[in-house]
C-alpha cells in the first residue's frame, strides 16, 4: 500500500451521509447551512462542500432545495441517468415528501388539507385564492401527531406535514395561514426560537436505474444547538477532534469564539469571560465530555509581551499536558497551551490541508495531472509554521521543503511528521527569511509542483524588512512564480479582514499577468462550514489555488 493508500483510509465520511450508490446522494442537511451558495464569496453550500470535496461527487447536480433554516433529507444525482428520472418525479408529483415541524400555538386536532396561490411579497410569500391569475398554487396536508415538551418553550404540537407541490415557503406560508406559524419562523408569525423548527424528514423516490421504491429518512432533533448540529453534520470525531463549536455572532455569541481541540475547549476574546460564557463553555466541555477548557485574550498585537502571558490560562476542568496530540483528517499533530499566543495549528485551512491529501482541488481541478507520471511531486512550502499542509502532502507520497524563520517551529513540524510515522529526514527545513530563500531557489533553477503561500498578516525579518499581506501579498506571489513548474499549482491564503476578496484576487491575478504566467484554473475557497459567515460575522479569510503555465 503507498502513502497516498494509507493516507486515503483515514478519510471517514461525514457524519451527514444517508445513502449513496452510483447515482444517487442523499444527504441530512443541518439547519444554518444553505442548500447551494448564494453567492462566490459568502461561504460554501452544502452542494459546493460536497462537490469540491471527493472526486466521485463532482457531478453532482441539485434536484430539490431545503430552505437555509430546514435541516432533513435531501437528494442529489451523481448521473445523467439520475438528473432526468428525479427531475420528472419531482416535475410530475411523484415524489413524496414527509415534514416534521414544532408549534407552540393551538395546532388542528384533526387532518388538515390547504390549497392556495402563492405569490412573492418582498422576503416572504403570501397566500392568495387558488384561483388567482398567474400565481402558483401550492397544496399541503397536515396532521397533528403529538405534544411533547421543548426545553424553554414548555409544552409544544408536533405535526406532519405533506406537501403535494414542491412551492417556496409553501409550509411555512400554510401553517402560518391556519393559526399554527412553525416555532422559530419569525418572518411568518412564529415565536423566536434558535433554529426554525421545521426537519424534512422522509423522502420516496423510484430508483432512477432500477425503478425499486426508495424511501429515505432522517430523525428530528430540535432540542440539539443547532451550531453543535451543523458540526455534528460535517465532522466526524472519529478523524477530525479539532474544529470551531461558536463562531462570534454567527452563532449568536458577538466576539466570543470556542474551539475544540482534543480533549480540550479553547475559549476566545477580547477580554475575561463573562458570567453567560463561563457558564456556556461549562455546559460545552461537559456535553463533549471535554477535561478542561482554556481562554485567551485575543490580541491585535500577538507578537508582544512574555510568551506565558499571551498563552491561553485555563479555566475549567484540568489542565492540559504541555503538549498533546489532535486528529485532523485521520492524521495527528501535536499542540499546546504553552507555547505563546498561537497553538500549533490554524483550524480554519483544515479543507484546503486536506485537498493535498485527496489530491483533489475542485470539481475538475485535479493537483497533479496526468503527466507528472511516477516522479515524486515536490511542494514547497512557505511561511510553513509547525509544516501542516506539508504533513499532509508528505503522507501522499510528496516531498516537501519546509521555509521557516522559526527554528522552534521547523523543530516542531518535524515531531509533526514523526507522529504520522513519516520520516523528516527525507524532507527539507529550512531556517530563514522567506523572500530570501526564494530568490535563492530561483538562483539554483529549483521549480516545485505547488507552492504554499499562507503568511502572517504582518511579519518581520532582518533580511527583507516588514512584511503587511495587504500591502506586500503581490510581491510575495512575484517571488514566488519563477519557481513554480509550468502547469504547477499556486495556493494563496491571507486572512486580512479589512481587504475584500474581490482585492485580493485581484492582487494574486496582477501579480501573475506582470510575471507572464497565464491562469489555466482558479479555485476560490472560503473559511469552512464551521467558521459560518453571517451579516454579524464577516469573512475574514481568503483563499485560492490556481494552475498556472
Amino acid at each position: 500500500m503507498g502513502n497516498l493508500e494509507r493516507g486515503l483510509e483515514f478519510l471517514v465520511k461525514p457524519p451527514c451521509l444517508v445513502f449513496e450508490d452510483e447515482h444517487l446522494l442523499v444527504v441530512n442537511k443541518p439547519a444554518g447551512l444553505n442548500t447551494h451558495s448564494p453567492s462566490p464569496f459568502a461561504g460554501q453550500g452544502l452542494y459546493e462542500w460536497l462537490r469540491d470535496r471527493e472526486a466521485r461527487w463532482a457531478s453532482l447536480a441539485i434536484i430539490h432545495r431545503l430552505d437555509k433554516e430546514t435541516s432533513g433529507v435531501i437528494l442529489f444525482s451523481k448521473t445523467p441517468i439520475a438528473n432526468r428520472s428525479l427531475t420528472d418525479q419531482f416535475t410530475n408529483r411523484e415524489v413524496r415528501k414527509k415534514y416534521l415541524l414544532l408549534t407552540d400555538r393551538a395546532a388542528p386536532e384533526k387532518k388538515l388539507s390547504v390549497k392556495t396561490a402563492l405569490v412573492r411579497a418582498g422576503d416572504r410569500y403570501v397566500s392568495r385564492p387558488a384561483a388567482a391569475a398567474g400565481a402558483h398554487i401550492a397544496e399541503t396536508n397536515f396532521a397533528f401527531l403529538k405534544h411533547t415538551k421543548l426545553h424553554g418553550f414548555g409544552l409544544c404540537a408536533l405535526v406532519e406535514a405533506e406537501p403535494l407541490t414542491g412551492r417556496t415557503h409553501q409550509i411555512r406560508v400554510h401553517a402560518s395561514d391556519k393559526g399554527f406559524p412553525i416555532l422559530g419562523d419569525a418572518r411568518y408569525g412564529g415565536t423566536p426560537a434558535p433554529r426554525l423548527c421545521l426537519h424534512a424528514a422522509k423522502l420516496a423516490i423510484k430508483h432512477p436505474a432500477s425503478g425499486a421504491e426508495m424511501s429515505f429518512q432522517a430523525p428530528a432533533d430540535f432540542e440539539q444547538e443547532p451550531g453543535l448540529a451543523l458540526r455534528r453534520a460535517l465532522i466526524n470525531p472519529q478523524s477530525t477532534t479539532l474544529y470551531r463549536l461558536i463562531h462570534g455572532g454567527s452563532d449568536a455569541w458577538p466576539g466570543w469564539y470556542v474551539d475544540r481541540v482534543g480533549d480540550y475547549l479553547l475559549s476566545q476574546s477580547s477580554g475575561p469571560l463573562t458570567q453567560d460564557q463561563l457558564s456556556r463553555l461549562d455546559g460545552l466541555a461537559k456535553e463533549l465530555s471535554a477535561q478542561g477548557a482554556y481562554h485567551k485574550r485575543l490580541s491585535s498585537r500577538p507578537q508582544a509581551g512574555p510568551r506565558m502571558d499571551l498563552s491561553p490560562q485555563r479555566v475549567v476542568g484540568s489542565s492540559a499536558p504541555a503538549r498533546f496530540s489532535i486528529l485532523e483528517n485521520g492524521l495527528r499533530f501535536e499542540l499546546s497551551f504553552e507555547e505563546g499566543y498561537s497553538i500549533g495549528l490554524f483550524l480554519d485551512q483544515r479543507d484546503n490541508r486536506r485537498r493535498l491529501l485527496t489530491g483533489q482541488i475542485a470539481a475538475g481541478f485535479a493537483l497533479l495531472e496526468p503527466q507528472t507520471g511516477q516522479r515524486k511531486p515536490e511542494l514547497l512550502n512557505t511561511f510553513a509554521y509547525t509544516c501542516g499542509f506539508s504533513v499532509y502532502a508528505a503522507k501522499a507520497g510528496w516531498s516537501t521543503t519546509n521555509l521557516d524563520l522559526s527554528k522552534k517551529y521547523l523543530e516542531w513540524g518535524k515531531r509533526n511528521f514523526l507522529l504520522n510515522q513519516i520520516d523528516p529526514g527525507e524532507h527539507a527545513f529550512i531556517l530563514g527569511d522567506v523572500f530570501e530563500w526564494l530568490r535563492r531557489l530561483r538562483k539554483k533553477e529549483r521549480r516545485f509542483d505547488a507552492i504554499i503561500l499562507d503568511p502572517p498578516t504582518f511579519s518581520q525579518s532582518k533580511e527583507s524588512g516588514s512584511f503587511r499581506a495587504e500591502k506586500d501579498y503581490g510581491k510575495l506571489v512575484a517571488a514566488a512564480l519563477p519557481v513554480l513548474k509550468s502547469r504547477g499549482v499556486l495556493f494563496a491564503s491571507c486572512n486580512t479582514l479589512c481587504w475584500s476578496p474581490e482585492s485580493f484576487l485581484a492582487g494574486v491575478r496582477g501579480a501573475a499577468q506582470a510575471a507572464q504566467r497565464t491562469i489555466l484554473q482558479e479555485h476560490y475557497v472560503p473559511q469552512p462550514p464551521d467558521f459560518p459567515i453571517s451579516r454579524s460575522e464577516n469573512a475574514y479569510l481568503k483563499t485560492v489555488w490556481v494552475r498556472l503555465l
